[in-house]
């Protein structure tokens, strides 16, 4: 299933995340997976330290790099606009292709201030034909505003955590506004009890699926772009395996219910990392 960003750029909404998944056999094995599988978007980052495995993942699937839709993004430490330039071609070089589908910025960072300048580095890139799209990573709605205050490309993609413990209502109607779509990282609240929340259990019971791929689904149907991560075969699968059935208007409202903003990563206000 594809989505058309605001630049024309169609991504897939339904990809791998690969956040703790160890460089070598392991990333290249559910990379291969998840391409064999039928995905066609994978999200690594600097400082996952797997760029290298998921780039020769990719040169071993037999897919052509044209239809895979590759997102990484610029760490903290290197945020400002020459660093940013430098990181990119160090992420570019470890990938082993010659651009990049999407861009993001990992964090804000507000106590660095730096995130504006490193955007206007993003734009560049953009403007050199070496990213086919840009976007940001972890940023509330102040973030947002400034960037499209003070900077001329709209982000096309924010992802956060998002899950149905914290369905980031205000921002995601803050994102649609502005043309902009949320990507959620987290999507199954890791370390969460949403899998076992008997309103899920019920659902998945009654379409003969998963909790897993309900949650999934839900985040389909509301228009997230959604990237679940595993390293289990069979459950890379699975998690892809949400095409065949619909969730009622009811089963949305019902999971809608279970909001109660609640994080399991940190907030990108105070999250300084470097």
């Amino acid at each position: 299933m594809l989505i058309t960003l605001n630049n024309g750029v169609s991504m897939p909404q339904l990809g791998l995340g690969v956040w703790r998944v160890e460089e070598g056999q392991q990333i290249k094995d559910a990379v291969k997976t998840a391409l064999d599988t039928g995905y066609r978007l994978i999200d690594t980052a600097a400082i996952y330290k797997n760029e290298a495995g998921v780039g020769e993942a990719i040169r071993e699937s037999g897919v052509k790099r044209e239809d895979i839709f590759l997102t990484t993004k610029v760490w903290n430490s290197d945020q400002g606009y020459d660093a940013t330039l430098k990181a990119f071609d160090e992420s570019l070089h470890k990938l082993g292709t010659d651009y990049i589908d999407l861009y993001l910025i990992h964090w804000p960072v507000p106590s660095q201030d730096l995130y504006v300048d490193t955007y206007k580095a993003l734009e560049k890139l953009a403007q050199d034909g070496r990213v086919r799209a840009i976007g940001v990573s972890n940023f509330h709605i102040p973030h947002l505003e400034r960037i499209l205050q003070e900077c001329t490309v709209k982000p096309a993609v924010n992802q956060v955590e998002c899950h149905p413990r914290l369905a980031q209502n205000e921002l995601r109607e803050f994102c649609k506004q502005n043309d902009i779509y949320l990507e959620a990282w987290s999507p199954l609240m890791q370390g969460g009890d949403i899998l076992t929340h008997e309103t899920i259990a019920s659902i998945a019971a009654n379409h003969g699926k998963t909790p897993a791929q309900v949650v999934i689904r839900w985040h389909l149907q509301k228009g997230n772009i959604v990237i679940p991560k595993s390293i289990t075969a069979s459950r890379i699968k699975e998690n892809f395996d949400v095409f065949d059935f619909q969730l009622s208007d009811d089963e949305l409202a019902g999971i809608n219910a279970l909001n109660e903003d609640k994080r399991v990563g940190p907030n990108p206000d105070e999250f300084a990392v470097t």
